[in-house]
């Protein structure tokens, strides 16, 4: 196989592909094999119609036709990968040539294919001398009243009041939505909370400062549904209104939601959990802020028809300008900490186990109900979960070789998060799975 890179457009690139008719022999006789035990042929038993009785009822081209079907995906997936390329959607692809349909078996089969590609780009420097700022971990006593209201919030009571709606507060309602004067959508005692903005634009502002048996009509955009993206008039008719009664918080309180006996022992735990998340909190942050850091000195040139693909899949074509560029600004970020991300897996050799794998299709399973045989239900699945896995890997290890600080200037030290040193758990996975099928996620990895 023979491949050539043009450069259509700085993010465009048209890929030409010829492969020998030789390179294709292999598979011409299993589609001949295939053809033969698929028809009737008076003379000849079904399975053994020779090759060239086939090319004289059908035409060989119909068998080349099957073949170029069955090996143009490789071939351009070869291509691809000889070339270095980073497609960002699916290539349009013409065949511009095949081998003879008659006499001897020669030519080629000539193939191009136009994609929208991300140039190379050069990924900064970054070591111990690189410094990541997170915020201080520092836990006050806001955190720990914090914490102990969302402990009384899991035990809070419902209690009818008489007095106006005000956020916070949850009203039972009936809601009719209409536009033109004819119903489209209603929903009957429905608990709301005033202030969390579930449900509509304009539905808290309405319910402020009603009372049960009130019925208040706001217009609103629908979010969903038939109609999605119409303005609706929007009709509630609040049935009760009800204020959440927290808990007292005294040792009564702490013996029954713990296993602490006093309100102080019940604080100082709180503390403790209140400084944990504070922790965990840096991890997650140092992650973001390397991405950002790195990211300022990167350019990623993207493909424009990529992003508005992207953009239109988030938000309606009668959406607010600022609506659009929020989804923009939001869909290229994503885009270009997913290349960088890469570009570092790359860089560090990053590698995901096969242990790895089965860890993340378990916790998939457990945590939202995916079952794992569709995780894994096709080599493109397969090398999709691998391709997530070595980028959020590869953030990890970039983790590892940076310094991080707090805004006090204090060294944070995140090893708790960052787990065990990459090369110990790989060579752990390896000892301990099935090293066939190791090596074929490692495989599938390094073809990412």
């Amino acid at each position: 196989m023979k491949s050539t890179v043009e450069t259509l457009e700085p993010t465009k690139v048209r890929l030409t592909v010829e492969v020998p008719a030789e390179d294709l022999a292999s598979e011409m006789d299993k589609a001949y094999k295939d053809i033969a035990g698929q028809v009737t042929i008076p003379g000849f038993r079904k399975g053994h119609v020779p090759a060239r009785i086939i090319d004289q009822r059908f035409g060989r081209a119909a068998v080349i036709e099957q073949v170029v079907n069955e090996v143009l995906p490789g071939h351009y997936s070869d291509a691809v990968g000889e070339n270095g390329l980073r497609p960002m959607a699916q290539p349009e692809i013409e065949v511009t040539e095949i081998p003879a349909v008659t006499g001897a078996f020669s030519g080629q089969l000539v193939f191009t294919a136009e994609v929208p590609v991300v140039p190379d780009f050069d990924l900064p420097e970054f070591d111990e001398s690189t410094v990541v700022t997170v915020d201080t971990a520092e836990v006050t006593d806001e955190d720990v009243d914090k914490e102990l209201d969302e402990l009384r919030g899991r035990f809070a009571t419902l209690k009818t009041i008489t007095r106006k709606a005000k956020t916070g507060d949850f009203a039972t309602i009936d809601m009719v939505a209409t536009i033109d004067g004819e119903e489209i959508d209603s929903v009957s005692d429905v608990s709301y909370e005033i202030g969390s903005g579930t449900m509509l634009d304009g539905q808290d502002k309405a319910l402020r400062g009603t009372k049960a048996d009130e019925v208040v009509t706001f217009a609103s955009t629908l979010k969903g549904g038939d109609h999605e993206g119409e303005e609706a008039e929007v009709t509630i008719t609040v049935k009760s209104v009800k204020a959440r009664e927290l808990p007292k918080a005294d040792d009564d309180f702490a013996q029954m939601v713990s296993e602490f006996d006093t309100m102080d022992e019940l604080m100082d735990d709180l503390r403790t959990q209140a400084a944990a998340t504070k922790t965990s909190q840096q991890a997650l942050q140092a992650r973001d802020r390397l991405v950002e850091l790195l990211l300022d000195k990167t350019e990623i040139l993207l493909p424009e028809s990529v992003v508005e693909h992207e953009v239109g899949h988030r938000v309606d074509e009668g959406a607010k300008p600022k609506e659009k560029k929020e989804a923009r600004e939001a869909v290229e970020k994503e885009l270009r900490t997913e290349l960088l991300s890469e570009a570092i897996a790359k860089k560090l050799e990053v590698q995901v186990s096969q242990q790895e794998l089965i860890d993340y299709a378990i916790q998939m399973s457990q945590n939202f109900g995916v079952d794992i045989n569709q995780l894994f239900s096709s080599s493109q699945q397969m090398a999709n979960v691998v391709a997530d896995l070595g980028r959020a890997k590869a953030l990890i290890e970039a983790l590892r070789v940076v310094t991080v600080k707090d805004s006090d200037g204090n060294d944070v030290d995140l090893s708790a998060f960052l787990g065990q040193d990459a090369v110990d758990a790989d060579e752990d996975a390896q000892d301990e799975a099935d090293p066939q099928a190791a090596q074929s996620a490692e495989d599938t990895a390094d073809e990412q």
